[in-house]
């Protein structure tokens, strides 16, 4: 097999004994693994609390400044059932993409038991990352954050506190989704509330003083216009990686493509799930996703 310059960063080797498995301690089994993915990264905490109070910010400025004062009560139902349903959406996608293993390779895998077991034949090679002491399958690379090799890693988000990765990316894509949505629906609101109080007595349109009410509402508005902008790039990135089946990292690096090319449609069904259906917007459905062995360490 041909080596090409990619490969000059991993390292690797056809046989067991060149890959010092002695070095790598067995990984544990996998009954005495809690089901609990959680990465304890201060920074990536920080942000995660972060994200969830602003959005309790966004509902608590959209019910009682400009909800529960207004005068319609069709405008006022409708308007705060949408937006506390698409919040709730938002943060329950953020939940699972950070609570979700985004696909990591078993840590100390590189064993030799585990390396004979692949039975390599002459020609074949296999990827050892010298940080995790794993054989990584193809496609994967080691996040220096969650300290673990991620399969289909795309990268890593403060924001969630976790990777992007194989087995996440649909709940993060729904994340920003929901979250553009919500950042648009507070504009608009803000844009009417305002429209609204020009045109009656600040002090009839809303429970708190004119002030606090003008500063609430322009936090809100530059929180709002803020997170929809950078939402809607990450979405439309995301979102552009998978039809294109190419990772963040893959592009940065401009990785050869070593994996056979799908349809767009085929794409999105591996990252949302078989088949197309509401499913699909839902952070609760787990996708699935029908895919091959993702251990595919022999190539």
């Amino acid at each position: 097999m041909m080596i090409t310059p990619v490969h000059r960063f991993r390292d690797i080797e056809r046989k067991p004994e060149y890959l010092q498995p002695e070095k790598c301690v067995p990984p544990p089994s996998r009954t005495s693994l809690g089901t609990m993915w959680f990465i304890r990264d201060g920074c990536g905490i920080a942000c995660a609390v972060v994200t969830w109070m602003l959005v309790f910010y966004a509902d608590f400025v959209v019910l009682l400044v400009m909800l529960v004062p207004s005068r319609d009560y069709v405008y006022s139902v409708i308007n705060g059932t949408l937006f506390n349903t698409l919040a709730f959406l938002a943060l329950a996608s953020h939940f699972r993409a950070m609570l979700t293993d985004p696909g990591a390779v078993p840590k100390g895998n590189a064993t030799k038991e585990f390396i004979e077991s692949l039975q390599l034949k002459p020609g074949q090679v296999v990827y050892k990352c010298p940080k995790c002491c794993s054989i990584k399958p193809d496609r994967a690379h080691h996040c220096s954050v969650c300290k673990r090799c991620i399969r289909k890693m795309d990268h890593h988000c403060p924001w969630v506190n976790n990777c992007v990765g194989e087995n996440n990316q649909k709940y993060f894509v729904l994340f920003t989704m929901y979250i553009a949505l919500i950042s648009l629906h507070a504009l608009i609101m803000v844009g009417f509330h305002f429209l609204y109080c020009f045109e009656e007595d600040w002090t009839k349109c809303s429970s708190f003083s004119p002030p606090t009410t003008v500063i609430l509402l322009i936090l809100l508005c530059f929180e709002a216009l803020l997170f929809l902008i950078f939402t809607s790039v990450m979405f439309g990135t995301q979102v552009h990686s998978i039809c294109t089946d190419e990772t963040g990292i893959e592009q940065l690096k401009k990785e050869e493509r070593r994996w056979a090319k799908k349809t767009k449609w085929m794409n999105m069904k591996a990252v949302f799930g078989h088949p197309f259906s509401i499913a699909w917007l839902s952070p609760f459905a787990t996708p699935d996703q029908g895919k091959a062995d993702p251990y595919q360490y022999v190539v």
